[in-house]
């Protein structure tokens, strides 16, 4: 057989009758990965990084095309070079063995041992047979998806822990003797990885004392992206309601509903919370797994993200939870009875910082912790010594240890000339002025009650102009001229917002010259080292909210002021003076 498998894919070399001729380096055995969609896809690949490095193995690819999800696997293969071949010829072919991470398609229609393992955290999903037949069922685990005209259809069944051996007997207990239980890649993978916590949480660009929120939606109804109203949704609550300059937020969102819906369309969807500092990752990549690393809290509900997270021992509260979609008796329908649900009328971060205190050292979550895997840190020589077993070859000599999770690349975040309009509050406690900043365009529908005492700070030229006519506060950043040009420019300013009360141009080193509506100017300096949230317009938030404090006469002393954000967050010093 020659040229192109079904007119659109090309025939892998290993495929061609004159195959030989063209080779470059002469594989003793073939494996075919089986993917389903891009979620399976990313999971089988965890699974293949076993044979990293061996020449002896060529793996080729075959997309079942059975996905409702299946959009976007075509581009997730080819980007990443992976050899092709049609399904039916997969079907019809004779490989040395093949591995799926999903049950979907007619798996048995293969002719090749095929070893079948789960694409996510210990089988807790409870889903209903392709078309629709029959009742909800343990997905991975019950003959609907193990069984074909009365024979168990994988070689192999992988398994990450005991437990799930035991609900195998259960609902298939003729799978049971080809059950493996050989932990889990990711698991493991997390493991390797934390002691890097602070290099993922630098890439991330999460500043020094402050929390990263991790927010993962699975994918369908009853996921984080579904529950609640707009106004009051969870993503949106959390830019919302969490300090901006003390908290991060990242959105975790599954890849079938990214690609269910389309990236670009997930993407316009969330437009405006990006705009306000959220942190949207692509999610065909591993940049998911650096988060969990690099988190402080995690807003989940009943995707493997939520089980993952929770056994790296991250603080944990469920901003949805679908009842009816997790299987019975797993580890993902216990966490559903131990963690806290987000309550609609009381403060995110008191619900996050609460579950912090209350989930350190329970022994209850610790044992679904150790329900994700019977054997921590041995999955990858586990699972080598599975495949190379159905190869028939001699497993490398060099030891099976799971891979680093890569540094994220690329995350979608805010890119943006203007700083977003914010609500600003200073109050003074213990002698200090304590910043704290909300993003002004999601409180809609919010508790408002973090709003106290809070002004409102824009950018002149923002485009929006109903926060410019609103602001007690504008900025100009430093080296953009104001568009009202001539001698009486800040007057000009002045006259065109009558509620405005401080104008503040950004001088160097995060510094501000600032107008006061009766003409009145001040200059503020940040004194000795400034930490990274030390802006023009935090000077200005400061100056604003005590202005009686600091407008003495021209030629006074400066007066002093030392600044707090975030625990952790540094302490600024800001001199003013008039000026």
């Amino acid at each position: 057989m020659t040229g192109r498998g079904d007119g659109r894919l090309p025939l892998p070399l290993s495929s061609r009758a004159d195959g030989d001729r063209w080779v470059s380096v002469r594989a003793q055995r073939t494996v075919l990965g089986v993917v389903h969609n891009v979620t399976s896809a990313t999971r089988l690949l965890d699974l293949l990084a076993v044979f990293a490095g061996d020449p002896r193995v060529e793996t080729v690819f075959t997309c079942t095309g059975s996905s409702a999800f299946d959009a976007g696997t075509a581009e997730f293969l080819t980007a990443r070079g992976m050899v092709q071949v049609p399904w039916a010829q997969a079907k019809a072919g004779m490989f040395d063995v093949a591995i799926a991470t999903s049950r979907g398609g007619d798996l048995h229609g293969l002719r090749t041992p095929l070893i079948g393992a789960p694409h996510g955290a210990g089988y807790g999903k409870r889903l209903a047979p392709e078309g629709g037949d029959g009742p909800a069922v343990s997905f991975g685990l019950s003959p609907e998806w193990l069984m074909h005209d009365g024979r168990v259809v994988p070689s192999a069944i992988v398994l990450s822990h005991e437990e799930q051996r035991e609900r195998l007997a259960v609902s298939c207990p003729q799978a049971v003797p080809r059950a493996v239980v050989a932990g889990d890649p990711c698991c493991d993978q997390l493991q390797a990885s934390a002691p890097f916590r602070a290099d993922y949480r630098r890439a991330l660009g999460v500043r020094p004392g402050q929390r990263l929120v991790v927010v993962s939606s699975t994918w369908g109804e009853g996921s984080v992206l579904s529950a609640g109203d707009p106004d009051r949704a969870v993503l949106r609550r959390a830019l919302a309601e969490l300090p901006l300059d003390e908290y991060r937020v990242l959105a975790a969102v599954h890849p079938n509903a990214w690609y269910g819906h389309g990236a670009w369309q997930m993407q316009s969807w969330l437009a405006p919370l990006v705009e306000h500092g959220l942190i949207l990752p692509v999610p065909d990549s591993q940049t998911w797994k650096a988060a969990l690393l690099a988190a402080d809290r995690l807003l989940g509900d009943h995707g493997s993200l939520t089980l993952y997270g929770v056994r790296l021992g991250v603080p944990a509260v469920l901003g949805a939870f679908a009842e009816a979609k997790v299987a019975v008796s797993s580890p993902m329908a216990r966490l559903g009875e131990l963690l806290p649900r987000l309550l609609p009328h009381t403060g995110v971060q008191a619900q996050l910082e609460d579950a912090a205190v209350r989930q350190a050292g329970d022994a209850e979550l610790q044992v679904v912790r150790e329900s994700l895997t019977s054997h921590p840190g041995r999955s990858a020589a586990l699972l080598r010594q599975l495949f190379y077993g159905w190869l028939e070859l001699p497993e490398p000599e060099r030891p099976a240890v799971p891979s680093l999770v890569p540094l994220p690349a690329g995350t979608v975040g805010r890119a943006l000339p203007a700083e977003p309009p914010v609500f600003a509050s200073t109050g003074l406690r213990d002698g200090r002025a304590h910043l704290r900043r909300f993003p002004a365009a999601l409180q809609r529908g919010t508790a408002e009650r973090h709003l106290a005492g809070a002004h409102l700070l824009a950018d002149v030229d923002h485009p929006d102009t109903e926060w410019v006519g609103s602001a007690d506060v504008l900025t100009v950043p430093a080296g953009r001229p104001l568009r009202t040009a001539g001698a009486d420019a800040w007057g000009a300013v002045f006259r065109r917002y009558p509620g405005l009360a401080l104008l503040a141009v950004e001088q160097d080193a995060g510094g501000a010259l600032l107008v006061l509506r009766d003409g009145r100017t001040l200059r503020a300096v940040w004194a000795g080292e400034r930490p990274w949230w030390a802006t023009a317009a935090a000077a200005a938030s400061v100056v604003h909210d005590h202005v009686m404090a600091v407008a003495g006469p021209a030629g006074a002393d400066p007066v002093r002021i030392e600044v707090r954000t975030g625990e952790g967050c540094g302490t600024g010093l800001l001199d003013v003076a008039a000026g």
